[in-house]
């Protein structure tokens, strides 16, 4: 089977400690929010923080 092909995203590989797997997994239950668009908000927030400090 095939790759999706991804138009307005980019594929990338990452880990994530242990310790935040299950309530990063949680809260994506909880909310009924795909994993994918609460890292797309994470790393928003991040990006807006350092900005903030002119990095």
């Amino acid at each position: 089977m095939a790759e999706p092909t991804l138009v307005n995203r980019k594929r990338f590989m990452s880990s994530l400690a242990n310790e935040l797997v299950e309530p990063f997994n949680e809260l994506s239950k909880k909310t009924r929010i795909t994993k994918t668009r609460l890292l797309d908000e994470a790393i928003e927030d991040l990006l807006k923080k350092y900005e903030r400090k002119g990095v």
